[in-house]
């Protein structure tokens, strides 16, 4: 069903995928600087799913994701201070310091954590979504999946129980067409229509373009109310690609010129900007007052990470189960 975005709604969804954009380059910055250590991996290029994916639920609904998980938590409206701060390793951050970029966790936004174990969210989000079922509620548990794991059995595993007990869940599955380094043609037997995995578990599923955000709205808003109705789980592929390598420590050189340029051409954020524009739905007023408030944002959450302190030695100790 086609969604009518007034202004407001545009805006907002404009100003979420900018903000998105700004911190993970803040963060390659950051990162390059030393005051972000470990793994990073970005999400730039992406920025349309989980901003007209997330844009589509309630507050009380449930998230749970993978490592690349920026994105999701700033669309699901964690405090971008405290997620920086947890990127630097801060007392102050959304875990405590102790996750890092790919453990990003917030019950107060039923943000239930980035995993670092490829498909390891994905049973996690079946026991969430039995919990939803358990207590009768009228919740949904979204679970954005990357395409390297679709090949895990976790995968298999989680579609298949939540295919027999109709659970309220709702796959997005962020095809950005490399596990790592390897494309996705040579990884899965079924290369660019990953969707189709779900046909053998009786589990509805579409395909749609991961870089216009407001087909994924459309599509993610009409799953959700359906999975919420109690119709069982459904699975969305979002076709969609990654601007940067695999993580801050990959060049990307299996990756050539012509196609980086080429998905680079549809740009979530260019493509939204465009339409909007086109619609006169705002316009460059708008635009520069946005840009303005996001980089104060991005300016603020870099000053509170790095003005927090360590977390104290004896943190270490804290909620260990014997």
């Amino acid at each position: 069903m086609p969604v009518t975005l007034d202004k407001q709604n545009a805006l907002d969804i404009y100003e979420l995928m900018c903000l998105i954009r700004a911190f993970e380059e803040e963060c390659a910055s950051q990162y390059m600087r030393g005051t972000i250590r470990g793994f990073l991996h970005l999400y730039i290029g992406q920025e349309g799913v989980a901003a007209g994916a997330i844009s589509a639920l309630q507050d009380d609904d449930y998230v749970i994701t993978h490592y690349r998980d920026h994105g999701h938590a700033i669309a699901r409206k964690l405090d971008i201070n405290a997620i920086m701060a947890e990127l630097m390793g801060k007392s102050t951050g959304v875990s405590g310091g102790r996750g890092g970029s790919m453990h990003l966790f917030d019950v107060s936004k039923g943000f239930m954590g980035g995993y670092a174990i490829v498909g390891g969210q994905l049973p996690i989000a079946v026991g969430l979504a039995i919990a939803i079922d358990y207590c009768d509620e009228k919740k949904v548990t979204m679970c954005f999946l990357g395409d390297g794991a679709v090949n895990e059995g976790y995968f298999h595993e989680s579609l298949n129980l939540a295919s027999l007990w109709k659970l309220p869940i709702v796959f997005i599955l962020e095809n950005n067409l490399y596990g790592m380094g390897s494309h996705i043609d040579k990884t899965h037997a079924t290369g660019h229509n990953l969707y189709l995995a779900a046909d053998e578990y009786n589990i509805p599923a579409a395909q749609i373009d991961g870089m216009d955000v407001v087909s994924v709205l459309e599509t993610v808003e009409s799953a959700v109310d359906r999975t919420r109705s109690g119709a069982g789980p459904i699975l969305i592929e979002a076709k969609t690609y990654r601007f940067s390598g695999h993580s801050m420590s990959d060049p990307g050189n299996y990756r050539n010129v012509t196609e980086i340029n080429e998905w680079k051409q549809k740009d979530p954020i260019a493509q939204f900007l465009n339409y909007a524009l086109s619609q006169n739905i705002f316009g460059p007023n708008d635009i520069a007052s946005i840009d303005e408030s996001v980089k104060q944002a991005i300016q603020d959450a870099v000053e509170f990470a790095q003005q927090s302190e360590e977390p104290e030695i004896e943190s270490l100790y804290r909620n260990i189960y014997g």
